[in-house]
């Protein structure tokens, strides 16, 4: 390949996407910026294969249209190269959009010399770890694309729920004096000269919060030392957390599968043709969505042949086994006390039952939540007998001195619910750059 010499932007603009690029515009001139994603010869005819973040156009240079200088520069282009084109529009069958463009002028904005062969595209040609190492430039594939076009609509639709139901968005600090939830899977750091951990989660802070504003929700990034790897897990995840003051946990659930409800209808809706390129059908769950007990849990895997003992956790088998029966969003509620963090209310009349919630699909966890504890001597309490110092909790308990209002609230995992929407098996096809015990850049 000749040596191609880059050139500069100067006063070209775009003039249109590609997904603009139809018959409408037959004969109209076009300027269009992108990506070189193919290059190929057919009938004596050079066509290129171009990309922005709305799609694909083509370029087509017949040698008796196109200027002896423009093909000359053709000849020195490669894969993922970037550039513009101004042309013309024309009407053509076999194009994307069904109109392509024949270019009087490119301009060269930049090469690529080490882009990926072209089998590094093609579907599992590469593995997801070799992906990742240039996470860049597998994004420009078309089916990585719609997974994060469908995320932005989740958060945007969400965002656009809670707003329209009085919730105000916060923003807690990630760096935490002590654990949220005890002692496990923090990442600690030296903030000055004092110890200090990136936060497992907001919820004190928000808890805080809603004695002053009522309902809060936050969306932002919370850490956890997973040892494991597992295609559900990862040691920084994007998190929806919401609190609302003068609620229990059967108000927040009922927020909870209202907001699903939404956040499905918009990306069914406004993402079809994203759905169709990732091979998904989305239907609208009804509402209100099963609850089961974690009582009736434990009866209905005992019929599936697996037997767990009251009070455990529900082990791999247990959740494979509930994916058979329940393959759809579902609740499981009022789960052991033991189970749940200190902060969650015990059942006045049952106090080894607490008012939590784990909302599932299938064999996956999306949220958690419950109605929390809003007593100080009863916190106190909890925190002793999860073998946690109060002392440690001080600046948190403290706030229950001013008069902290019944509350509930949950926190679900956004990386989650779009693999869900999504159809994706592993959770690192669902974020940009994710982060594991085995992986910190790029």
């Amino acid at each position: 390949m000749t040596k191609v010499r880059t050139e500069d932007l100067g006063s070209w603009r775009r003039m249109h996407y590609s997904t603009q690029i139809t018959p409408k515009l037959h004969g109209k001139k076009t300027l269009v910026l992108g990506w070189v994603i193919g290059i190929r010869e057919h009938g004596g005819i050079t066509f290129i294969d171009l990309q922005d973040k709305e799609g694909l156009v083509q370029l087509a240079f017949p040698k008796d249209a196109v200027p002896d200088s423009v093909l000359e520069k053709v000849g020195t282009l490669g894969r993922q190269f970037v550039i513009g084109a101004l042309g013309t529009v024309k009407r053509a069958k076999k194009a994307p959009h069904g109109a392509e463009i024949i270019p009087e002028e490119i301009r060269v904005l930049a090469d690529a010399p080490e882009a990926p062969p072209p089998q590094f595209f093609l579907r599992g040609a590469s593995d997801l770890d070799k992906r990742l190492d240039v996470r860049v430039v597998d994004l420009r594939r078309n089916k990585i694309q719609a997974i994060f076009k469908i995320r932005s609509r989740i958060l945007a639709s969400a965002r656009e729920f809670l707003f329209e139901k009085g919730y105000l968005e916060v923003n807690t600090p990630r760096i935490i004096a002590s654990a949220t939830e005890g002692g496990a899977a923090l990442f600690p750091l030296l903030f000055y000269d004092k110890e200090a951990f990136l936060a497992q989660s907001p919820q004190l802070f928000k808890e805080q919060l809603v004695s002053v504003f009522e309902k809060v929700f936050e969306i932002g990034p919370v850490f956890r030392a997973e040892q494991s790897r597992t295609l559900r897990h990862l040691s920084e995840v994007t998190s929806l957390d919401l609190e609302e003051a003068f609620a229990t946990y059967e108000d927040v659930m009922k927020v909870l599968e209202q907001l699903i409800s939404r956040v499905v209808r918009d990306v069914a809706t406004e993402h079809e043709m994203e759905l169709k390129l990732l091979g998904q059908k989305l239907s609208i769950p009804k509402l209100p969505l099963k609850r089961y007990a974690y009582d009736e849990i434990l009866r209905i895997l005992e019929k599936e042949g697996v037997s767990i003992s009251w009070g455990e956790d529900l082990p791999t088998i247990g959740l494979r086994a509930l994916d058979k029966v329940l393959p759809q969003f579902y609740f499981i509620t009022d789960w052991p006390t033991a189970s749940k963090p200190f902060y969650i209310m015990p059942k006045p009349n049952r106090q080894e039952i607490c008012e939590a919630f784990d909302f599932m699909y299938g064999s996956l966890e999306i949220a958690s939540g419950g109605t929390r504890v809003s007593s100080k001597t009863m916190l106190i309490k909890r925190l002793e007998d999860q073998g946690l110092d109060p002392k440690n909790f001080e600046y948190h308990l403290k706030t229950f001195d001013f008069g902290m209002p019944p509350h509930a609230g949950w926190g679900l995992g956004v990386d989650r619910l779009t693999m869900v929407l999504t159809g994706q098996d592993n959770i690192r096809e669902v974020v940009l750059f994710p982060r594991d015990r085995f992986r910190l850049t790029p």
